[in-house]
């Protein structure tokens, strides 16, 4: 089932798509957004990754216009602290490396110590990884 999260124009700015054939969450951000956007569609997507029990994050930023270092702070030092409760383990990371976005990824992943997580200019290499990590984690099993 997919999850999608407006603006107050509503605009989708978020859609939430749990993978269970994947087992993981699937998320793409758009549009603008804002500090209160990013606050909200990620405590969404966190929780519905504690609700499926998974521990992967396929978090897509390719559509967002704009950077969103606004939230950066916030991001780092209270929702992945948060996150790493729920489970979140692996998050990969797709963005355009050339925008706002893509450097407020890098800044993201360089500053970031609450899980792994990888930045990726291309879904399918994304999706390799996670599909990586699930492997190891069942051979240590």
């Amino acid at each position: 089932m997919k999850q999608e999260l407006n603006n107050p124009f509503g605009r989708v700015y978020l859609t939430i798509e749990v993978d269970h054939k994947n087992k993981w969450v699937h998320v793409n951000w758009m549009g603008y957004l804002t500090e209160e956007n990013v606050k909200n569609g990620a405590l969404a997507y966190t929780k519905a990754l504690a609700d499926a029990g998974y521990h992967s994050v396929l978090n897509d930023t390719r559509l967002i216009i704009g950077g969103w270092t606004h939230s950066l702070e916030w991001v780092l030092n209270d929702w992945a602290p948060r996150a790493a409760q729920a489970g979140l383990q692996y998050f990969a990371m797709i963005t355009t490396p050339e925008t706002f976005a893509g450097s407020t990824a890098a800044a993201f992943y360089e500053n970031l110590k609450s899980f792994q997580a990888s930045v990726f200019d291309d879904r399918a290499k994304a999706e390799d990884w996670l599909r990586q990590k699930h492997a190891a984690d069942h051979k240590k099993a």
